[in-house]
């Protein structure tokens, strides 16, 4: 009987102890991250960023947060496989001022410029090329002062889905 509440208690400290280690699994009913970590990178002002959007009209990040005056990395890859003029991607940061809506609409009429209206360019803040299935662009900017950002695709009718927040500490 000994042996028994010994082995018992023994068996009782190992599962409790499993159960406080913590776990890398997400907990139930967690979807995928969609917030862009800050990347470490051998210099501190640098965030490397890498943004995928694909033929099913979704970026995989909703969130960015970066630091005041970083140099920001950004890769937007399109990961489908549909041409840019059927489905193309672009990757815009507006400013605070800018209205998201207001430029979705303008940049219908901007496609020999990316989708970036020339009468709302001095709302840009920073924006790639547009992108179709298999291709990548990368740029560089610094982050703008503390506060909260849109960011979009601004192909026609893509930024119902494809936009989210830049979030700047």
């Amino acid at each position: 009987m000994k042996k028994l509440l010994a082995a018992s208690a023994i068996l009782f400290a190992l599962i409790t102890s499993c159960n406080n280690q913590s776990s890398q699994e997400p907990e139930a009913g967690a979807t995928e991250e969609s917030v862009a970590p800050e990347t470490a990178t051998p210099q501190a002002d640098i965030a490397e960023v890498t943004l995928n959007g694909g033929d099913d009209m979704k970026f995989d990040l909703s969130e960015i947060r970066v630091k005041e005056g970083q140099t920001v990395k950004l890769t937007l890859n399109h990961t489908g496989k549909m041409e840019k003029v059927a489905m193309g991607h672009n990757f815009v940061l507006l400013s605070q001022e800018a209205s998201l809506d207001a430029f979705a609409a303008e940049a219908i009429n901007a496609k020999d410029n990316d989708y970036i209206p020339s009468a709302l360019a001095n709302q840009v803040l920073a924006h790639t090329k547009t992108i179709g299935g298999g291709e990548s662009d990368t740029i560089e900017f610094t982050a703008p002062a503390k506060g909260e950002y849109d960011f979009l695709c601004s192909f026609p009718g893509h930024s119902a889905l494809m936009k989210g927040k830049f979030i700047v500490e």
